[in-house]
């Protein structure tokens, strides 16, 4: 590991390789999938219907009603938002609606009962576990935020933390907080995410946890509450950049967040 790493990101990149670092991540970010999506019985009877007519719109029209179409198509969000692009493009309504008769009904139910992505599910999972106590100080509304003079967490929406930031803390940056804390008398504001992975979506949530870290003018200690795969040593482009050109900044994982926040 290279010289002059930030303490708290060495101390997560050690955490990730030596310790039960999965396990103990597991506490803040549970990232069990929902149950299967259960598909509109009325909507369900129309597509079978519609599939044994080889009616191919009526089909399409009654898929895109559902929360989940079977295919992963790019043209599909397009016909979801306009309701009349079926009628107009049927060489498109046949393309797709070939790919589902390939499929069969069964497989068809099976993809549109499919549990909601978990990366759609992690946002809420960090401020879930803060409120479980588990910094040693349960968060608090905003009012009782500004009256307690000691340390403190604000338990408030995306749009509360936003609009204080701004107000008491010269945030001026477009990207929502998922910490803002006050301990030992200092502000602290942060971006927590869990990059599950490598590549396109992973990279643009750390450039957006590490945009908040840089945000200049900013009356507040700024971290990112990272967890994931950037700890893992190698060659990928987030463990280079944490080792690199950002190891002096407040990079670590939400495991030894609470250690941090004590001793500024």
């Amino acid at each position: 590991m290279k010289k002059n790493i930030n303490p708290w990101t060495k101390l997560s990149i050690e955490y990730a390789s030596q310790r039960s670092y999965l396990d103990d991540l597991f506490q803040v970010y549970p990232t069990i999938p929902d149950g299967i999506r259960e598909p509109n019985g009325e909507l369900w009877k129309g597509v079978e219907k519609a599939f044994e007519k080889r009616d191919n719109v009526t089909l399409m029209k009654n898929l895109l009603k559902l929360d989940l179409f079977p295919i992963k198509n790019s043209y599909v969000a397009y016909l979801k938002r306009d309701k009349t692009a079926l009628e107009r493009n049927p060489a498109t309504s046949a393309r797709l609606s070939g790919r589902l008769y390939e499929m069969g009904l069964d497989k068809i139910f099976a993809r549109c009962s499919e549990p909601k992505e978990t990366n759609r599910q992690i946002g809420p999972l960090f401020k879930r576990w803060l409120n479980k106590k588990a910094l040693g100080i349960q968060p608090v509304k905003l009012d009782e935020f500004l009256k307690v003079k000691g340390n403190a967490i604000l338990d408030a929406s995306d749009a509360e933390m936003m609009a204080f930031a701004r107000e008491h803390l010269n945030y001026k940056h477009n990207k929502g907080l998922d910490f803002i804390g006050r301990f030992n008398g200092k502000y602290v504001i942060g971006e927590a995410k869990f990059l599950t992975d490598f590549g396109g979506h992973q990279n643009a949530q750390f450039n957006d946890a590490i945009a908040t870290v840089k945000a200049k003018g900013v009356k507040a200690i700024t971290v990112a509450i990272l967890d994931g795969v950037l700890y893992i040593e190698g060659k990928n482009k987030m463990y280079k950049d944490i080792t690199g050109k950002l190891k002096k900044e407040n990079i670590m994982s939400a495991l030894v967040l609470r250690e941090f926040l004590y001793q500024i």
